[in-house]
């Protein structure tokens, strides 16, 4: 189009149809005469200079004096004068609006069968218009069908500019959309309807939408999210998924054994099960306890192991755990718990400790207080209350009450307080023990009456019922070998014996360093220390 010429709107495809219909529904109602000729001068002549130009110096065909068809009396077209491509185009259009323009039911007047607006629309291409959305009659094999109106929701929803034909009038099918007969029923392409009667409670689809268009259109997926799943599939797999860090037992380096060495020397290896499972231990040993607990060592029966029992527990627990720990003697007749263990530089015992704790009791007793009554082991980091052999078991008897005095004062200074019992399963100071336990340990040996006396004492506390029953059933059985050449199989089938009494069952090993003299945690073998921390292990897991 030349600079300076005005612009020239052009009748959309959707005006056209509309002229179309209304000139075939006068048609039907009488108002053309089938086959009657176009009145003159129904088509304006069209301008000079509309011969449009198909190659360089080429003219229309039919230009050379032709008239426009129908159009009688109309001023030729100029003879090859081959004007601008653009005026050749507004020519046409002009032409084809003026035919709207005119009166279609004019008597006289008739459209023609073959719809000759139709090259209106070839003209489209050749104008930066965007007009409605024209889908292929035939989709692509394996492509989803989308109605007009989802295409004109998603061409919103992708930000294209969808314009509104200002001329179609309230009403009418907006561009795009099928129309719809006077019965009811749509053209071909749409969804076939029923008529509608007056006084039918009948919600319409086909209603004009004053908002948004809606469509059933697949949403495209998250940047995160895989395709062919939902929002909340994804999250369910984030949830799911685990971390991505490593556990704490496989973060540290190995220590022992030929791994350790492998990674002391820059080689990158995990721990061995058997490390990992010492980690484990170690842990459930350490964890702090929220208030004083009292763990008991029994068995009826003398040299049945109790004292190293209970000196090992206090070991494993003094070395793995910041809460205080104290071994306390309960026997008075001679325990020898002061004579395998270190001595202070005081010779304080257990009633010693009897006649001060009034003052430690007390609200200016400090924790250093408690230093002068006990007996502190500083390879193994716990404390020991003695007993004084020298002294009768009549002199050092402790009633009821009186254990209940010494427990408060051991409770304040200590969380976890290991007593080695008697023999006197019917002393005053034994059943006192046992109500202020809250773990009992049973302590065995290989040899047959050590077992038998141990499952006679926890039968004899199930009997009981109550607290005593579930004691009886909580209870940790440590079977120690006493020899050095014990017999396996009689090991393992004692332990299998107390399987059926108590919650778990613990079996050590011979070690020569437990057989006399004082017992010291380091000096035992390494399947003897890991035996007795697998034991606190299984103690930890009833007191935390």
């Amino acid at each position: 189009m030349a600079a300076g010429e005005p612009t020239q709107e052009f009748p959309t495809r959707a005006a056209l149809r509309r002229a179309r219909l209304a000139a075939e529904q006068a048609r039907g109602e009488g108002t053309l005469p089938e086959g009657q000729p176009r009145s003159q001068g129904a088509i304006p002549p069209v301008s000079e200079g509309a011969a449009q130009p198909v190659s360089e110096g080429a003219t229309q065909p039919g230009s050379q004096g032709a008239t426009q068809p129908g159009s009688q009396g109309a001023e030729p077209r100029s003879q090859g004068a081959a004007q601008p491509h653009g005026q050749g185009i507004q020519a046409r259009g002009q032409a084809a609006q003026a035919t709207l323009q005119a009166e279609p039911a004019r008597p006289g007047a008739m459209l023609p069968e073959r719809d000759e607006f139709d090259d209106v629309a070839e003209l489209a291409p050749l104008f930066p218009v965007v007009g409605p959305l024209d889908l292929p009659a035939d989709p692509l094999p394996g492509a989803p069908v989308v109605e007009p109106d989802a295409a004109l929701a998603s061409a919103e929803n992708e930000g294209l500019a969808v314009p509104v034909d200002q001329e179609t009038p309230q009403g009418a099918p907006a561009p795009g959309v099928p129309a719809q007969g006077p019965s009811g029923e749509r053209a071909a392409g749409g969804q076939a309807r029923g008529p509608e009667t007056a006084g039918d409670d009948v919600t319409s689809t086909d209603a004009p939408s004053t908002g948004t268009p809606t469509a059933n259109i697949p949403t495209e997926p998250a940047p995160d999210q895989e395709p062919g799943t939902t929002g909340a599939e994804t999250a369910d797999a984030a949830a799911g998924r685990g971390t991505f860090l490593r556990p704490e037992d496989e973060a540290l380096p190995p220590t022992r054994g030929m791994r350790g060495f492998l990674s002391r020397i820059g080689f990158s290896v995990e721990p061995s099960a058997e490390e990992k499972e010492e980690r484990q231990w170690r842990r459930a040993i350490g964890q702090r306890l929220s208030a004083p607990r009292t763990v008991s060592v029994v068995n009826g029966k003398g040299g049945a192991n109790k004292t190293p029992t209970a000196v090992l527990l206090a070991a494993v627990f003094g070395r793995n755990s910041g809460d205080p720990v104290l071994a306390w003697d309960n026997n008075g007749t001679r325990g020898t718990l002061g004579w395998r263990t270190v001595q202070a530089s005081h010779n304080a015992h257990v009633m010693d400790l009897l006649h001060a704790a009034p003052d430690l009791m007390g609200t200016t007793a400090g924790d250093p207080a408690i230093n002068a009554y006990v007996h502190y082991q500083p390879e193994d980091r716990y404390s020991v209350l003695r007993t004084d052999p020298t002294l009768l078991a009549s002199e050092q008897n402790l009633t009821a009450a009186d254990f209940d005095i010494v427990h408060a004062a051991a409770s304040k200074f200590f969380q976890l307080s290991i007593v080695d019992s008697g023999n006197d399963e019917s002393a005053e100071r034994w059943l006192r023990m046992i109500d202020h336990t809250d773990q009992l340990v049973v302590a065995s040996t290989t040899v047959e009456e050590h077992a038998e006396a141990a499952a006679l004492l926890l039968e004899a506390l199930a009997n009981r019922g109550g607290r005593y029953a579930e004691l009886a059933r909580n209870a940790v059985v440590i079977v120690s070998q006493h020899q050095q050449n014990g017999n396996k199989d009689q090991l393992a089938r004692i332990a299998s014996g107390f399987r059926r009494l108590a919650r778990a069952v613990v079996t050590v090993p011979f070690d020569p360093a437990l057989v006399k003299g004082r017992i010291r945690y380091q000096a035992l073998r390494p399947a003897t220390r890991r035996a007795w921390l697998e034991a606190a292990a299984a103690v930890a897991d009833g007191i935390s």
